[in-house]
């Protein structure tokens, strides 16, 4: 009786050819799928990683496609009780199918070796999707569209790697039950294990995590308030914290998993790198970031900045201040930062400095549906949250009450449908502070009182929260150093004597 690979003579034609074949081991597929028939508990060694796509043989991915439907139905998966599955009128190099099946599992070796043989299907199969893309690559730059720019398919091919450099997470399609479930309890595990008991990553401010849980998996998270309000301040402590707060741990196969914290990536679309620099500073080491622009520091002063950079150098914070970039060119660079130097946490300041792909004198409110869709998509894509912060319409200076509302988001339809979660930050000692009256009038006694009550005091209101309550979270903001933190309440200090 012929060999068992007798199968692979058919693969290629007997003649030299003209043209490369694409990488493939057929040998390493029936050592493989031998294996597993012989013994079904190989199968459970490769599962997590390869599928019947990665197989070359189109008669290979069939075989261990219906081996992984028997197995996981808790069925024997033998020649025997396979060979009914497929055809039966196949002439392999002279084997039927039950001949070339039971060839198979006859010369199959160890089922210790099972994993090294997944890994080299695995790992050719890549090999193989990355010549697909190459090839596409150079067909488009030939034949290229009249209104496509080189941009755009350099941002296509960097999608197109990214999803392969992540294989088996975006490939879309439905997922059974049993795999959502899993996914719920790790996350649940993952939150006891974490500081805080956290199910996301922790702000820094437990107040506002109590009530969030912390930033979650794929969230798109928008933190909008009007101008002075600290918008940009609030969003620049909770990047630092979380990149301050991280800890890697590396696993068997060579990857850093985060296990607490986690590494940030922060588009400063306004501010340049710098000037975000000088504020998270002036936070950390508790000096004034006037006195640091104006230089006007004490020698004790300067000892702390010191003391405060050196340790801020270790936090894996990482920030692009190009401005003017697309919602297209801003996922091309958080992909290649993922792929490059991994990412938990992305930052966008802010939303209305993007740009979308439509032409100019296009709706706005049409661009900023296509910013925050493809915001909320890529989200979803990089399976991280992302904070993008936004800016309000100026209807809340008209009210009594300026405590915005999801009403005041500009283009609030597309921002308010897609966000997952909706905050504003309010700070009443601002419109307090500005109507000082004259020194000396009984009004000034009452706005002394007033100033009291609100001064060094700030409020994140949860407009929104798909997955959680609403609700007001006060802070403390100290506004020299430009930093929220953590408001001592009256029940949580400690007994007076």
């Amino acid at each position: 009786m012929p060999p068992a690979n007798a199968l692979a003579p058919r693969l290629v034609d007997q003649q030299e050819p003209a043209y490369r074949l694409a990488p493939h081991n057929i040998e390493a597929e029936q050592a493989l799928l031998g294996a597993v028939l012989v013994n079904n508990d190989a199968f459970w060694r490769v599962s997590d990683f390869l599928m019947p796509a990665h197989f070359y043989e189109g008669l290979h991915a069939r075989i261990y496609e219906i081996v992984a439907t028997l197995v996981r139905a808790g069925k024997a998966a033998t020649p025997v009780t396979i060979k009914t599955f497929l055809p039966v009128d196949l002439d392999l190099g002279g084997l039927t199918v039950p001949q070339y099946l039971a060839r198979l599992a006859a010369e199959a070796t160890t089922v210790i070796n099972a994993e090294d043989y997944g890994r080299t299907i695995y790992d050719l199969s890549l090999r193989r999707a990355l010549i697909g893309i190459g090839e596409d690559v150079v067909n488009v730059a030939y034949d290229a569209p009249v209104d496509a720019t080189p941009r755009d398919q350099i941002e296509d091919a960097e999608k197109k790697l990214f999803e392969l450099a992540e294989t088996g997470r975006y490939d879309g399609g439905f997922q059974t039950f049993s795999n959502a479930l899993k996914t719920a309890v790790d996350m649940a595990a993952t939150a006891y294990k974490r500081d805080g008991g956290l199910s996301g990553i922790a702000t820094g401010l437990d107040d506002l995590d109590r009530l969030m849980g912390g930033l979650q998996q794929s969230d798109l998270i928008i933190l909008a308030g009007r101008p002075g309000m600290g918008k940009t301040s609030l969003a620049t402590n909770i990047a630092y914290n979380v990149a301050k707060a991280y800890v890697g741990e590396t696993q068997a196969d060579g990857r850093v998993k985060t296990v607490n914290g986690g590494i940030v990536g922060f588009f400063s679309l306004e501010m340049s790198a710098e000037q975000l620099a000088t504020r998270i500073i002036a936070e950390q080491a508790e000096v004034s970031s006037s006195h640091i622009r104006r230089g006007s520091i004490s020698e004790a002063e300067f000892f702390k900045l010191t003391e405060a950079v050196t340790e801020m150098q270790r936090a894996p914070l990482f920030i692009d201040e190009t401005g003017g970039l697309s919602i297209a060119q801003l996922a091309a660079r958080a992909r290649r930062l993922k792929r490059s130097k991994g990412l938990d946490l992305l930052v966008v300041d802010y939303l209305q400095l993007l740009s979308g792909s439509a032409k100019k004198g296009d709706n706005r409110v049409q661009e900023m549906t296509e910013i925050t869709t493809g915001m909320k998509a890529l989200a979803k894509e990089l399976g991280v949250p992302i904070i993008a912060l936004s800016q309000l319409s100026r209807q809340v200076e008209s009210r009594d009450d300026k405590r915005p509302q999801l009403s005041d988001l500009r283009e609030s339809g597309s921002i308010e449908q897609d966000a997952d979660v909706v905050m504003f930050v309010f700070r009443e000692e601002y419109y307090v502070k500005n109507k000082k009256p004259r020194e000396g009038t009984p009004e000034f006694d009452q706005w002394m009182t007033e100033m009291e009550n609100v001064s060094g005091k700030a409020e994140v209101i949860i407009g929104k929260q798909r997955h959680g309550p609403t609700g007001t979270v006060e802070l403390a903001f100290e506004a020299q150093f430009t930093r929220f933190g953590n408001l001592a309440q009256e029940d949580r200090l400690p007994e007076r004597m």
